[in-house]
């Protein structure tokens, strides 16, 4: 008796997921039809379309949020640079008290 046959999983490039995607939220194939024409599963391709709208909204508000940081970051640089101007005045001072 033979060892039954084992079904290898096929992995998916994100830019193929999608590209398929995309193809399916255009509307201009059915998704039985993008699935035929990729060989995959339309429950697969129902799932893809799926995700990419629900993360769009994600991708946009991501933007937002890398400029607030990319801002976050440059006023904590001046303010670092600030708090090192400021220890240096103190240092100074400091010395410049020990001599009188």
């Amino acid at each position: 008796m033979g060892l039954p046959l084992m079904s290898k999983r096929r992995t998916h490039s994100p830019e193929f997921k999608a590209r398929v995607a995309m193809e399916a939220i255009s509307g201009r194939k059915t998704i039985q039809e993008i699935a035929a024409d990729h060989a995959i599963h339309s429950i697969q391709v129902s799932q893809w379309k799926k995700q990419l709208l629900d993360g769009a909204s994600e991708l946009l508000t991501r933007g937002k949020k890398s400029k607030d940081k990319e801002e976050g970051q440059a006023k904590e640089a001046e303010l670092f640079q600030q708090i090192g101007k400021l220890q240096m005045e103190l240092e100074w001072l400091q010395k410049k008290s020990q001599l009188l």
